[in-house]
């Protein structure tokens, strides 16, 4: 009798189809999610269009006004706020306030036309990450979003130089930062990324209590009077600008 030769099993048709949709969801899951608030609907939607067009990105909600910003916001939960500052039913500042009184607020990108540098100030210093010009270009507005999504700031120099103006800092503010160990400007850096004791604690591996001796000596050293100018510092020293 001749060997009983075995049947070669059939690849299923299904196969690369799932392996395609795995895929497509990995790529999604990767994307920056991102919500805009601008009141122009222009503009609102061009920017829609051409963020979308960024394999990275993708565009979850779009709100017209303050109110239908913090509802996008607590709704979906993006990655990313585009925010512009001039808008009706409760303006940026607005928003940002709101967001904060809600807990740790959204990784905030100010998108604005004004040249106000008392804007520029406030908005830092209530928490946003990064601030474009709308007279800038896409590209500069992508990498601002993508940076402030890995956790860095994202403002150009210029600003950079004009929020720190507008907050009047010591004199000799701008080489305080070469007086910190390593240790401490490994602190200072987590602290300008928006971190809190607690999470530089876990991130460092070292107890609360270490972090914030540490951060008395770094204010003692620098002059900063609190986390705030030490940002403000970071940004002037061109050490965490976009």
């Amino acid at each position: 009798m001749s060997p009983r030769v075995r049947p070669t099993p059939k690849k299923s048709a299904h196969a690369p189809v799932r392996k395609n949709n795995l895929l497509a969801l990995r790529a999604l899951q990767k994307k920056i999610r991102i919500a805009i608030a601008e009141d122009h609907t222009i503009l609102r939607e061009a920017l829609a269009g051409m963020l979308n067009r960024q394999p990275d990105f993708a565009v979850e909600a779009k709100a017209r006004n303050g109110k239908e910003a913090i509802e996008a916001v607590r709704e979906k939960q993006p990655d990313i706020l585009i925010l512009d500052l001039s808008m009706p039913e409760g303006n940026g500042f607005d928003v940002l306030r709101a967001m904060n009184q809600q807990g740790p607020p959204v990784p905030t990108v100010v998108l604005t036309g004004s040249e106000n540098k008392a804007d520029y100030a406030q908005v830092v210093k209530l928490g946003v990450r990064g601030l474009v010009m709308k007279s800038e270009g896409m590209e500069k507005l992508c990498t601002a979003v993508r940076n402030v999504a890995n956790g860095k700031l994202a403002f150009c120099n210029d600003v950079a130089q004009s929020v720190l103006g507008a907050m009047t800092p010591k004199p000799g503010f701008s080489g305080a930062l070469s007086r910190l160990s390593a240790r401490e400007r490994q602190i200072a850096a987590l602290v300008a990324r928006g971190m809190k004791n607690s999470e530089i604690a876990r991130e460092l591996a070292i107890s609360y209590n270490t972090v914030k001796v540490h951060l008395q000596t770094i204010f003692s050293k620098t002059g900063a009077r609190d986390r705030l100018e030490l940002v403000t510092l970071a940004l002037a020293t061109h050490r965490l600008t976009a």
